[in-house]
């Protein structure tokens, strides 16, 4: 059997994708996979370092901003377009796949479009609760729709009879990961209570800003905090935490890191996650239960971390703080509520692990063993 897998341009087009090619895999050993990504993405490094063979196209994305220079952009753009819809033809004509997914980005439309016309087994797997553009370009010709939120049913207009509820292939990756000592990494100790604050790989400045004007809050609090800046902004947060709150190393409970690699070992080993709201990680949140309070970038395409928090907020799950409530007290009252109320957050974890979907990669291949089999 042969897969075809195409998304990139972040992480939360590319981990799932591995996720699932890593599931796959593991129940079938002779399954051949061929991922299909950019040249500039992040997957043109991640994917190859995973021994997948690694096939890349020139794609771009469309500027909103309609100027002269916008739309000189998009003619190019447009180019660029039907070109790797002629590349992605060739590539499948030479791997031949019996079934091709994509997970997003850009690089996904012209490898799923010309997957569909020559009428490959073809689905589409849309991980946020608002569709993306190239997923919505997509669905008219695509075999099945796959959603990770309810919300998104209502994105396809038309094609409905496709949509399929699966989930995010990394619930399923990390769903089996228990309580563990990891704290002990980060100088805290594991049996104490512990908040986890970060806001994505790079870090989210303004959660950062939010966290060192209230660092004497959490010198003093009664619970450890576990604060990841982002790489670029560890060293000047470090100096800020140092001049406001004296030297982190004095104060035993509170630690300050630039990066963690295994973030779902971590999370399943605190008390509360404060962070962004994207798909990837509030599907490992809810797969392995965990209360958290969630604020959403505002800076992404039509809010959809705002709409991703809500599913989670209006569940009971977590707390919703929208960035521009971040200069109120807002933020230290929230954590500290959850902090000092065990059975709250207890009855947030398990409205959390309600919503996950631990079997989300099985979901998905029975979706394309069954479009397989006609």
């Amino acid at each position: 059997m042969k897969i075809l897998v195409t998304g990139g341009g972040t992480g939360g087009h590319i981990y799932p994708a591995l996720a699932l090619i890593k599931r796959m895999k593991a129940m079938n050993d002779d399954i051949e996979f061929l991922y299909v990504g950019t040249e500039r993405g992040l997957e043109s490094t991640i994917v190859p370092n995973y021994s997948i063979p690694f096939k890349a196209l020139k794609v771009e994305g469309f500027k909103r901003k309609l100027n002269f220079e916008g739309i000189k952009y998009n003619l190019k753009t447009i180019g660029y377009f039907i070109q790797s819809i002629r590349k992605s033809k060739k590539i499948i004509d030479e791997f031949s796949p019996d079934a091709v997914i994509g997970t997003g980005g850009y690089v996904s439309a012209p490898v799923c479009y010309a997957a569909a016309k020559k009428g490959i087994p073809t689905v589409i797997h849309e991980q946020n609760s608002v569709a993306g553009i190239t997923n919505k370009f997509l669905a008219r010709y695509v075999s099945a729709i796959a959603i990770c939120f309810k919300d998104a049913e209502n994105q396809f207009k038309g094609q409905e009879n496709k949509i399929v509820f699966t989930g995010n292939p990394r619930a399923q990756e990390v769903a089996d990961i228990q309580a563990n000592d990891s704290l002990k990494t980060f100088g805290l100790n594991p049996k104490q209570p512990t908040v986890l604050i970060f806001g994505g790989s790079r870090g989210a400045a303004a959660i950062n800003k939010t966290v060192i004007d209230h660092c004497h809050a959490f010198v003093e609090a009664d619970y450890q905090v576990l604060f990841v800046t982002g790489r670029e902004h560890y060293e000047d947060l470090s100096e800020e935490w140092k001049s406001s709150c004296g030297l982190e190393d004095e104060q035993s409970k509170v630690s300050i890191v630039p990066y963690i690699e295994d973030l779902p070992s971590v999370f399943a080993s605190v008390s509360l996650v404060v962070s962004r709201s994207g798909a990837t990680t509030l599907a490992e949140l809810t797969a392995l239960g965990v209360p958290s309070v969630l604020i959403p970038s505002p800076n992404v395409t039509e809010d959809h971390q705002t709409k991703n928090a809500r599913s989670l907020s209006e569940a009971g799950a977590a707390e919703l703080i929208l960035e521009d409530e971040l200069n109120s007290s807002k933020f230290i009252e929230t954590v500290n509520r959850l902090m000092s109320d065990e059975g709250m957050r207890n009855d947030m974890a398990a409205k959390a692990k309600q919503l996950g979907v631990p079997d989300a990669s099985d979901k998905i291949i029975h979706l394309l063993m069954t479009l397989m089999n006609g």
